[in-house]
């Protein structure tokens, strides 16, 4: 990844100072504590100008309405102590000059504006963009005092530039660097960052090999054609340095496209991560607790036993005495002699409804575990095909879609829904359908599938639900659907899985059910190798 450096800061300064010099300020928003986004006007157009300052992703540009939605903004209903302050002292305010001290990454944009008094004060909003020092800082242009800061910077952090408000605002310490446009000797492609001005490492990495003179075009900026490579590894303002350019319309649209790239991929990799986690933690909770209740289980299969003994108790009242401590009787059920433990202090009889009570509770906790056994296999299986899900996701979308079906009480708002359409495939001529995820397992079943459709899903394996949309297809087309819901499946490596398949008619979908999920009947098995 390229980093947002010195020479980009200038060559999008060069191309925007001309809008932004006598813009009017709008509106101010602070999303996230690390990016902020400005609403600027200036004859007639309206555009949004968004500063990012994380350690990794720092840029600033004009951002299109697509990638602004890329980025997935949400703005919060209170907003930041900051950003009010901004609001305070700079909306409706106007931009009469943008400058770039020299060599740094510092974008500065002074603002004319007035305070409670109706005077006219003059104020600096420095952007720095240097990695894990980036920050937004408001200072007074005529007294030089800071206002406020996005990250207050105190002596424990840095004993070189403190940074809070009523402090005074300094710019960083003049590195010990030559400015290359003065330089008329060898040049070390190692070491050039760290020896020159204008020149950061991955902008090093890109010249290496090129002459002096072309390096002196290059930081000049002559022959400009932002490009960015097809894989998004890196941008240019020079296509001719790197591979495979693609070219773009505008050094703002080259930065914004790049950048808007990595922050939707961050975002996509966090949801995925937060969603992954949530998921296994619900499957180990009903793992956990269908294994408790399986020693449940195992502890009432005795319960036939105190039947038994009641009823051995009853058919041997005449022959034996009451508050015994134990009898001996015949089990007439596995032909033996058995003695039987009893509560001395009851009859006979109360001792044998002792026991039919046991029984009845007993065989009452059977029926109660069962029923619950069944809720969280259920469960278990539903949590298992949404983790399957999260790992077939190739977008937000498909993300935030799981994220509001199994968390709907963090519906996200402002995100377009993932296309409820399945994956639509032919087999010889056969229309197939593939479902990704749970909303589309369940529209296959209740929209797309006729009666005589043919459904297909792995045995005892989360996996997609495949709908042949036919009657009586020939069996190789049979056989190709089973190995796609193999393909889509949580086990797509296993060396041998059953799939079974029926037709749709024999599906019911029980209420209450979690989306997506069915039961069957009349299902074949097709074992794949």
């Amino acid at each position: 990844m390229i980093t947002f450096d010195s020479l980009t800061l200038k060559a999008w300064i060069n191309e925007n100072s001309e809008f932004l010099t006598g813009a009017r300020i709008q509106k101010i928003q602070q999303p996230t504590r690390r990016d902020f986004v400005f609403s600027i006007r200036k004859s007639g157009e309206t555009k949004k100008f968004y500063i990012n300052i994380n350690p990794n992703l720092h840029h600033i540009c004009f951002m299109t309405k697509e990638n602004e939605n890329r980025r997935m903004i949400e703005i919060p209903k209170k907003p930041p102590m900051f950003c009010m302050l901004l609001r305070k002292y700079l909306e409706n305010s106007v931009i009469y000059k943008v400058n770039q001290p020299p060599y740094e990454r510092i974008l500065e944009l002074y603002i004319e504006t007035f305070n409670e008094l109706s005077e006219k004060i003059f104020l600096c909003l420095a952007i720095e963009l240097m990695g894990k020092h980036s920050n937004v800082v408001l200072y007074n242009d005529d007294t030089n005092v800071i206002i406020g800061c996005a990250h207050n910077i105190g002596a424990e952090k840095s004993s070189v530039r403190e940074m809070a408000g009523t402090l005074p605002y300094v710019y960083p310490p003049k590195q010990n660097k030559t400015d290359i446009l003065a330089y008329n000797g060898e040049i070390n492609f190692d070491t050039m960052s760290k020896d020159f001005y204008w020149i950061s490492k991955s902008f090093a990495n890109q010249l290496r090999g090129k002459s002096l003179d072309k390096i002196k075009s290059f930081v000049n900026l002559r022959g400009i054609k932002p490009a960015i490579t097809s894989d998004f590894k890196e941008f240019s303002l020079f296509e001719e340095l790197i591979y495979e350019p693609v070219l773009q319309k505008t050094i703002n649209e080259m930065i914004d496209n790049y950048f808007t790239y990595y922050q939707e991929k961050d975002k996509f990799q966090s949801i995925k991560t937060h969603l992954e986690s949530f998921t296994k933690q619900k499957i180990k909770k009903f793992k956990n607790s269908l294994n408790k209740l399986e020693e449940q289980l195992k502890r009432e299969e005795n319960s036939d036993r105190y039947r038994l003994f009641g009823d051995l108790i009853m058919a041997n009242l005449y022959n034996n005495k009451d508050f015994s401590l134990s009898i001996d009787v015949f089990d007439y059920e596995n032909n033996k002699n058995i003695t039987i433990e009893l509560d001395s202090t009851k009859t006979l009889k109360e001792n044998a409804n002792t026991f039919y009570k046991l029984y009845n509770k007993a065989k009452t906790s059977k029926q109660k575990l069962g029923e619950m056994k069944e809720f969280l296999t259920e469960q278990l299986a539903y949590f298992e095909q949404v983790l399957y899900s999260i790992n077939c996701a190739s977008n937000i979308a498909d993300l935030i879609e799981i994220k509001n079906e199994i968390m709907p009480e963090n519906t996200e708002k402002n995100v377009k829904h993932a296309s409820i359409e399945p994956e639509k495939t032919k087999i010889d001529g056969y229309t197939v359908y593939i479902g990704k995820n749970n909303r589309q397992n369940d529209y296959i079943i209740s929209k797309l599938a006729k009666d005589d459709d043919l459904w297909f899903h792995t045995k005892d394996c989360a996996g997609s639900h495949v709908l042949l949309k036919c009657e009586n297809p020939p069996d190789n087309v049979i056989l190709h659907c089973a190995k796609l819901a193999k393909a889509y499946s949580s086990a797509p490596d296993s060396s041998k899985i059953g799939v079974i398949y029926t037709k749709r008619k024999y599906l019911r979908k029980p209420p209450k059910a979690n989306l997506g999920y069915v039961t069957y009947k009349n299902e074949k098995e097709i074992v794949i190798d």
